[in-house]
């Protein structure tokens, strides 16, 4: 099922996406909910960011491509760090960059969404803690990353976390093409499958240091092919099996 969060008439809804419109749920979506059975058209609501993130957790160099583009070294554990929610924007918002000086880059990324809580889960496990996927634009400071020496500040701004456009339940992750382009050229071409450490991997190593929990995001990491936005810039990624998230760029 692809769950998507909408707006019509000034109010916010859960519904499921389906070809002929979205059946709006009445409910908890990591919990009970039933499904309404008159649809809403799709021209008649604008979609907001799947989920409001409860913990927003990141992954660095996950892809060895990406760590040599970089000059980094791959790790040999997960690096794991934290991203402030309030960064998340919806489809077809606005990136906003906060100046035009600093080198701020693209990163598409395929998102774990979390839907049962669980502590020290063992990699063999991961899949019954996963609720389902959605894609993800890591849009990241390269020049306060490189200041700080860390990630939060430098991946924190607000309309930095682009997510959607639904949530994509019934899908195996473990090879999907991700692709973005920037104005229709082709930026990044990568597969899921090039991750260094895998999603029940990645669960693993979280769920060793604090507990995962309904409404928690993964970002897993970006292919190679990252680069720099500017003021008028037009990104589109697309994730195999999940869809597309398209976004302007201002500043």
């Amino acid at each position: 099922m692809k769950w998507v969060r909408f707006q019509r008439d000034g109010q916010e809804w859960m519904g499921i996406w389906k070809e002929n419109g979205i059946y709006p749920v009445e409910g908890e979506m990591f919990g009970s909910y039933t499904v309404t059975e008159e649809a809403v058209a799709h021209d008649d609501v604008r979609l907001l960011a799947p989920l409001t993130p409860n913990k927003l957790i990141a992954i660095g160099r996950n892809y060895a491509a990406h760590a040599a583009e970089g000059g980094k070294p791959v790790p040999k554990e997960p690096m794991i760090f934290l991203v402030s929610p309030t960064a998340v924007i919806g489809p077809e918002e606005e990136i906003y960059l906060p100046n035009r000086v600093d080198r701020i880059d693209h990163e598409a990324e395929l998102a774990v969404v979390i839907g049962k809580r669980g502590k020290a889960i063992p990699r063999e496990r991961a899949r019954e803690y996963i609720f389902g996927y959605t894609c993800g634009n890591d849009v990241s400071n390269r020049v306060l990353q490189k200041k700080d020496g860390q990630f939060t500040r430098a991946k924190s701004f607000d309309t930095f976390k682009p997510l959607g456009p639904w949530i994509e339940t019934e899908l195996d992750p473990s090879d999907l093409r991700i692709r973005l382009e920037v104005n229709g050229e082709v930026r990044q071409d990568g597969r899921t499958s090039e991750m260094v450490h895998s999603i029940p991997v990645l669960v693993e190593a979280i769920s060793a240091v604090f507990p995962l929990e309904p409404g928690d995001v993964i970002l897993t990491g970006t292919p190679s092919g990252v680069g720099p936005l500017q003021p008028g810039d037009q990104v589109r990624m697309e994730i195999e099996g999940i869809g597309a998230l398209s976004h302007r760029v201002t500043g």
